[in-house]
């Protein structure tokens, strides 16, 4: 019978593929019930069964999901996160089942109802529960077997659930594909890193995990032992690492994803490469996916994510060899800011073969010269970069160009590099050569960093708030030593310098209490990765499902038949060549009507690679607008020029247009494809600039498109319109309220899409009365009422940080503590929410970075920080003082 490795070798790619579709949420969404069937809009219903299985003799509660018909199929595993159990991993299981698979969710030793103490994915503990699982697998008569008691079956899951995924690949060679997501290689370098205790992340494993007394006596007993004297032994770190997948990394030897947070300081980037490293070098096939979120919060990416294990699912475990599993290596990268909750508007970067963690390093001079500083007794006040367990908060608000590092005067030295000449996107670990020496013979421990600066100094941003901690010995001490930084993806722009920090102290781990006076000597410049290979994809879109209603080929009708006189045309302004749009003293009055206007003298602009909202109350004239901007109506007054070309009924120049106001236009007894075709025929453009494959992938309808449109959902009409107005790829995109008729999901998709296709050089307009979308999407506004232009401009400007500052809590906060907050030196007031979870504060000469400085001095449970107003408070201040 053939092994893992050799049918993984008979299944690399001869055919392009399409990516799988998505498989619901990553790991962290709620279940509960038996044997219960889940019905969905054309996949099979799903049963579960649950029970309760012993495999190492511990009783473990699990689920086993399957759907439809008696075939074989490949089984899936999915391990749950620290503290949860299997019925957070309930939908994903649903949505594996659907799709043609056998999927076994379990909570691990202690966690959930299964029995025993948490023993850390011992390999005689949680490792081998996983092995009894798989043998438990092998006797359901609806699984397909490699050979007998052998079940062809992946592991995924994430953090907790991730590591047994690679043990058990190392441990059990019947694991034939895994998925980890989020998690260690190696336990010990996580909260030991070079050997520093991770104090707050050690503690909130613990606390997690239900407190001491839940784990396996000598784990309770390692974690006491350090967290009191602060320093990790050598018992310590052998304990945990014999329970880490880096202690079988020579036996792993399974197609492997790995797909790991930049915004983690629990399990940074230096894990995945790691991983990447050990599994490749044993011939396996492996991708790595560098996602937006993390343990520190930010967007986990869901649907792209599950959508990439489905796939690689699909390549090896059901040997579906046109399947498209992505490239090697794929990072997320900021493309915008959503100002509502202060996370990165995505888009993707890849490449053929993984760059590693120092590719195409550029080297930054810094200053010279030696540094001086101290570390306190008790290392307090410690300086701040990430505050583990915080969430979504902190970690996300680096994407704002919001600055939450402190480091407090004479505890650090640092270093700077002069203004970049050009812009420098640093993608992986920068290091540096420095000289450190400490006092009487001790060890120094330092933390190092490289901030972003702003060009005039007064800002600095540390990405993804993430810092490397370094224990330097005495034997170390006054040589030169290579120190590598946080791996981290971060643009730092042209005007921008890199600022090189060392602190004597950090929130999130233990320095030494006695104290001590550190040099810090910079012997060389700073060498930036920059992984030349690794380029954003502009043309190709992703899988997806958003929608439009479709009236294209009416417009198409309109544009091509109309036998309106036509004035003469004005000549084209080479000046704006490369403008999508420029509106100047449009004006256009209501039918019959001699001074009631629906557009009055509008004017704005609009530049390549905008994503422009249009916004208005009802009666603003934003259709009217668009409709003038298609040519199907003539203005009264006032110029439209499209790439510089004056806007008439028929006009050549919109063929670059693509545009979709609300009405179906599809003809329901034929086909999805052969709606697409008709309509591609009636333009009468040849058939190659269709680009009706590219369409096609992003509607995402798979075998629906043999199907008559009689027979579509509201839903799927709306992904079939999105194809068809995107047919030809147009250079301006115009959309009128696309989200009709979707759901959430739909929704987020149809963000990452107008993202994307202007990230690659196109322009939307997108009209909407769904604010938060706007706000979410937009990269520049433009605010109508009554037909006047109220404002224009870029979202941030309009909706303004303010002075206002909303500080979410995981717990309520007292009357009291808010009132210490208030009294705050620069903090004008600070108001409790209705709920009491947070606080309204009102800076008043304080900077943010204070705030949570102070917040977390005064023990706030402090779950997120960022700017109050949002774009609905905006819209409502100017819509009620707009012009009449």
């Amino acid at each position: 019978m053939e092994t893992p490795t050799a049918r993984w070798r008979r299944l690399l790619p001869r055919t392009p593929g399409r990516w799988a579709a998505a498989v619901a949420a990553l790991a962290v969404l709620v279940g509960g019930g038996t044997w219960t069937a889940v019905a969905d809009d054309g996949p099979p219903a799903v049963q579960r069964e649950d029970r309760m299985l012993r495999p190492g003799g511990v009783p473990i509660d699990t689920s086993y999901f399957t759907a439809g018909g008696s075939g074989k199929r490949p089984a899936v595993l999915i391990g749950h996160g620290f503290g949860g159990s299997k019925n957070d991993v309930r939908a994903q299981a649903e949505k594996l089942a659907a799709d043609g698979y056998a999927v076994l969710t379990w909570s691990a030793r202690g966690f959930g109802k299964s029995g025993g103490a948490i023993s850390l994915n011992d390999p005689d503990g949680e490792v081998k529960d996983v092995s009894g699982l798989i043998d438990w697998l092998a006797k359901r008569p609806e699984v397909e077997l490699d050979k007998k008691g052998d079940p062809r079956v992946g592991l995924t899951g994430a953090s907790y659930g991730g590591a047994v995924s690679l043990l058990a690949a190392g441990h059990d060679q019947r694991v034939d594909a895994i998925a980890p997501v989020i998690t260690y290689w190696n336990l010990a370098d996580a909260l030991f890193p070079d050997g520093v205790f991770k104090k707050l992340w050690a503690g909130i494993f613990i606390t997690t995990g239900g407190g001491c007394e839940k784990f396996e006596k000598k784990l309770c007993e390692m974690y006491e032992r350090v967290a009191v004297s602060g320093k990790p032994d050598a018992e310590a770190r052998a304990l945990l690492t014999e329970r880490s997948p880096s202690a079988v990394a020579d036996r792993i030897k399974v197609p492997s994803l790995l797909l790991q947070g930049q915004s983690d300081s629990l399990f940074p980037l230096g894990h995945a490469d790691a991983m990447q490293k050990a599994i490749s070098a044993n011939g396996a096939p492996v991708s790595v996916d560098w996602i937006s979120g993390g343990h520190d919060g930010g967007d986990n990416e869901t649907s792209r994510v599950e959508g990439r294990v489905g796939a690689w699912f699909d390549r090896y475990l059901k040997e579906e060899t046109g399947t498209d599993t992505g490239p090697a290596f794929r990072v997320t990268r900021t493309g915008g800011i959503d100002s509502t909750d202060g996370a990165a508007l995505k888009r993707g970067a890849s490449s053929d073969t993984y760059p590693g963690l120092r590719s195409g390093g550029r080297e930054i001079p810094l200053g010279e010269g030696t540094k001086t500083f101290r570390n306190p007794a008790g290392s307090a006040p410690p300086a701040i970069s990430a505050v583990p367990g915080v969430g979504g908060g902190l970690s996300q608000l680096s994407s704002l160009g919001v600055g939450l590092s402190l480091d407090f005067p004479g505890q650090f030295g640092r270093f700077e590099s002069a203004p970049l000449a050009t812009s420098v996107h640093v993608t992986g670990t920068p290091t540096a050569r420095v000289t450190v020496k400490a006092t009487e013979g001790r060890d120094a421990v330092l933390f190092g960093k490289v901030y972003d600066v702003s060009p005039d100094g007064r800002q600095q941003v540390l990405p993804s708030q993430l810092v490397a901690p370094y224990r330097i010995t005495p034997d170390q001490q006054g040589k030169p030593i290579e120190l590598a930084l946080p791996a981290v993806d971060h643009e730092f722009d042209a005007g921008h310098r890199m600022r090189l920090v060392f602190s004597a102290t950090d929130l999130g781990y233990a320095s030494p209490a006695e104290p001590a006076t550190y040099t810090v000597t910079a012997d060389g410049p700073l060498t930036a990765p920059t992984a030349p290979a690794v380029t954003t994809a502009a043309a190709t879109l992703p899988w997806w499902t958003w929608g439009l209603p479709a009236a294209a080929l009416v417009i198409a009708a309109a544009l091509l038949l109309t036998a309106r006189r036509r004035t003469a045309t004005p000549a084209p302004d080479p000046a704006l060549t490369d403008v999508p749009l420029q509106i100047t003293g449009l004006s256009k009055k209501y039918a019959k009507s001699v001074d009631r206007y629906a557009v009055r003298e509008l004017s704005f602009r609009v530049e390549k690679g905008q994503v422009l909202g249009l916004l208005g109350p009802n009666g603003a004239g934003k259709t009217t607008t668009l409709r003038m901007l298609m040519g199907l109506i003539t203005p009264d007054e006032g110029e439209i020029r499209v790439f510089g070309q004056a806007i008439r009924p028929g006009a050549p120049v919109l063929s670059r247009v693509g545009a979709f106001v609300e009405g179906a236009g599809f003809l329901p007894h034929l086909s999805g494809r052969a709606n697409l075709d008709l309509y591609w025929q009636a333009t009468g453009r040849p058939a190659e600039d269709a680009y009706i494959d590219e369409a096609l992938e992003i509607a995402g309808l798979g075998d629906a498109l043999a199907r008559a449109v009689r027979t579509y959902s509201q839903g799927m009409r709306q992904r079939l319109a999105i194809a068809q107005a995107m047919l030809g790829m147009p250079d301006l995109l115009i959309l009128d309220e696309p989200t009709n008729g979707l759901d959430p999901p739909q929704i987020r998709e149809m963000r990452d899409v107008m993202i994307r296709y202007a990230a690659g050089g196109r322009t939307v307009i997108v009209s909407s009365h769904l604010l938060s979308e706007v706000e979410q999407s937009c990269t520049h506004l433009v605010v109508m009422d009554r037909g006047r232009l109220v404002q224009a401009g870029p979202v941030a400007e309009i909706t303004g940080s303010g002075d206002m500052i909303l500080v979410t809590t995981a717990e309520e906060v007292s009357e009291p503590l808010a009132e210490k907050v208030a009294s705050l030196p620069g903090i004008g007031s600070a108001v409790r929410l209705d709920d009491g979870r947070g606080l309204l504060v009102r800076l008043d000469g304080a900077t943010t970075s204070r705030l949570v400085a102070d917040l977390v001095r005064l023990d706030v449970p402090v779950t997120g920080v960022g700017p109050h107003r949002r774009l609905e408070d905006a819209f409502l201040t100017l819509i009620s003082g707009g012009a009449a």
